[in-house]
């Protein structure tokens, strides 16, 4: 979306409102960006609110009046709030059918925030979250990962290009084998040679297969091939990358991997009875985060208790545009309120039953709770505490992005970033909200896994489902200081 689209539709729907007053201080709680309301989630609840974009401007008009000029100096100055207008203004409904949109060059700002098609699969995500250097075996698995788009041409007409990226892929690796090897941990190297052997095998199959010309063998075959080239990137690993903060370092922590499976009891649809879902949670990226889930499942805390809420995105209406106060981040800001319809957005659950927003640990009697924990691309080691808003990094990527179906997260209070102790959120789609490569989630909440397998089935899930358990089937021994 080009700036001057952005302007067009902002300032129209600004000038009925171009000499409002702003309110009394504070924020619109309930529609707070990209924020929790009451009860420990994100973005919109419920089917009907406002929703609340901030874009910052000098604040200087006489007695806080708003005028469409303020507006275009607002989304002139801030990529940001050009990139999060944009998606609320472009799902226009016949309501607000009289603005026109026009496509045009790309702002520099927005540019940072869309770099290229993002990695929307968990698995993928997860494997380029390994801190590790290997450059062959990632070429390997980069040219393995080509064929999911490859394979978005009709016909035959695709296979040409697969078969192009499956022999790149075998040549990297037989050039690269000995060196490939050498990355491994000592203590893995008997597996590994047996994961490098099966993966050469499987690359000469593979080529035989598409000889045949049978679209129905590529994907199966792809996803058996990374599953060897991840495990044997796992096998790279040989310690833990970096030390745990002394403030944390005796809460169970998660210092590697840790595969479970989930079981739902989902009511009332015949189509889905009992959903059984695999998450993988990443201790290497979010090592307290995710002991402390791990530790919550070892405890069966999560067996038995209901899908306890939705939370909600954008959907294709805007009935209304207001102007409301507030002062937030780095700048000063205003807050332009859309009264919106809204769509599923992701399911919650973890709050137990009593006054206790999260865990009670039976050891101190007291709501046990975990700090906001952000792995950056790039960086040694997560940073605990702080937003990268509050810190003031705008550009920087995570991790573990928002960007997969069934992406894992830890859900805080509004306004405690230190906030989490037992509640999650899986998110059930891109939307509104997420748009790849330009997440404003990213930073905010403390990804710490994915669903693997499985994932479409969250789609399903509703209020008053039931988890009837949640186990871990692989990498409990990466758990240590476990409470239970």
């Amino acid at each position: 979306m080009v700036v001057s689209t952005v302007l067009q539709a902002a300032q129209g729907s600004l000038a009925t409102a171009s000499t409002s007053r702003l309110g009394s201080a504070g924020f619109h709680k309930e529609g707070l960006f990209g924020a929790q309301c009451r009860h420990r989630s994100i973005g919109v609840v419920g089917t009907r609110r406002s929703l609340s974009i901030r874009a910052s401007s000098d604040m200087n008009s006489k007695d806080h009046e708003v005028s469409p000029n303020v507006l275009t100096k607002i989304l002139q100055t801030c990529a940001t709030c050009v990139a999060v207008t944009a998606a609320l203004l472009t799902p226009l409904s016949a309501t607000a059918s009289d603005v026109a949109f026009q496509r045009g060059p790309a702002i520099s700002e927005l540019s940072v925030l869309i770099s290229g098609p993002p990695i929307k699969d968990a698995n993928a995500l997860l494997r380029y979250a390994l801190p590790i250097q290997n450059k062959p075996i990632k070429e390997v698995q980069k040219s393995l990962e080509e064929i999911t788009e490859e394979m978005k041409v009709p016909g035959e007409k695709a296979l040409g290009p697969v078969e192009r990226s499956v022999r790149q892929a075998a040549r990297v690796f037989n050039q690269n084998k000995a060196q490939i090897l050498a990355d491994i941990a000592p203590a893995k190297k008997q597996e590994a040679e047996q994961l490098l052997s099966s993966l050469e095998d499987g690359l000469q199959d593979y080529q035989k297969q598409l000889e045949t010309k049978d679209r129905s063998t590529v994907f199966p075959k792809q996803k058996e091939l990374l599953r060897l080239v991840g495990n044997i990137e796992e096998a790279m690993v040989s310690k833990f990358p970096f030390e745990i903060p002394e403030e944390f370092a005796n809460r169970p922590l998660l210092k590697g991997r840790a595969t479970l499976e989930m079981k739902v009891n989902v009511k009332d649809n015949p189509n889905v009875k009992d959903a059984v879902l695999q998450i993988v949670v990443d201790g290497y990226n979010a090592p307290v985060t995710a002991g402390n889930f791990v530790d919550l499942v070892q405890r069966k805390f999560y067996d038995g208790m209901e899908i306890q809420r939705g939370v909600w995105s954008l959907y294709r209406s805007m009935s209304s545009l207001t102007v409301i106060s507030g002062l937030c981040g780095p700048c000063n800001i205003y807050q332009l309120s859309w009264s919106v319809s809204a769509d599923g957005f992701v399911v919650q659950t973890g709050d137990p039953e009593g006054p206790a927003d999260g865990f009670v640990d039976p050891a101190t009697g007291k709501v046990r709770t975990v700090p906001l924990e952000i792995m950056v691309d790039g960086e040694k080691e997560p940073i605990y505490g702080a937003t990268l808003e509050e810190l003031g990094k705008y550009k920087a990527t995570t991790t573990l992005p928002f960007n997969a179906f069934g992406t894992m997260a830890m859900a805080r209070e509004e306004f405690d970033n230190d906030s989490g102790s037992s509640q999650v959120f899986w998110l059930l789609k891109e939307s509104e909200l997420t748009p790849s490569s330009a997440n404003i989630l990213d930073g905010r909440y403390t990804v710490f896994g994915y669903v693997t397998e499985n994932e479409e089935l969250l789609a399903d899930f509703k209020v008053g489902d039931v988890i009837e358990s949640i186990r871990v089937v692989n990498g409990l021994e990466n758990l240590v200081n476990p409470s239970y």
